[in-house]
């Protein structure tokens, strides 16, 4: 856990295989539904400030991103800020 907020936590998952839904169906299973999240979650305490926001997505970002090209084998890495829309989330949630 990398912070704790009010009834949620901004968490860091590395991931192994990037299967599709992996983080969604992982955090699921133990209880912990991704805020946002319309297949995975039951819609949470947070519910009415997402719809409040406009907030109509899974509160879930890729930080950094990295493969190897299938083509020419260099390691490629990507990094990417968090989006305004997630920042603000995270704004109302600080304890």
């Amino acid at each position: 856990m990398l912070e704790r907020l009010d009834r949620a936590a901004l968490v860091e998952c590395r991931l192994e295989t990037g299967r599709t839904h992996q983080v969604r169906v992982h955090m699921a299973h133990i209880g912990h539904s991704l805020l946002g999240d319309p297949v995975y979650s039951r819609g949470g305490p947070h519910k009415a400030l997402l719809a409040q926001m406009g907030f109509r997505r899974q509160a879930l970002h890729a930080a950094r991103l990295g493969f190897v090209h299938p083509v020419t084998s260099k390691t490629l890495s990507f990094e990417s800020p968090i989006s305004d829309d997630m920042q603000q989330l995270f704004s109302h949630l600080c304890v």
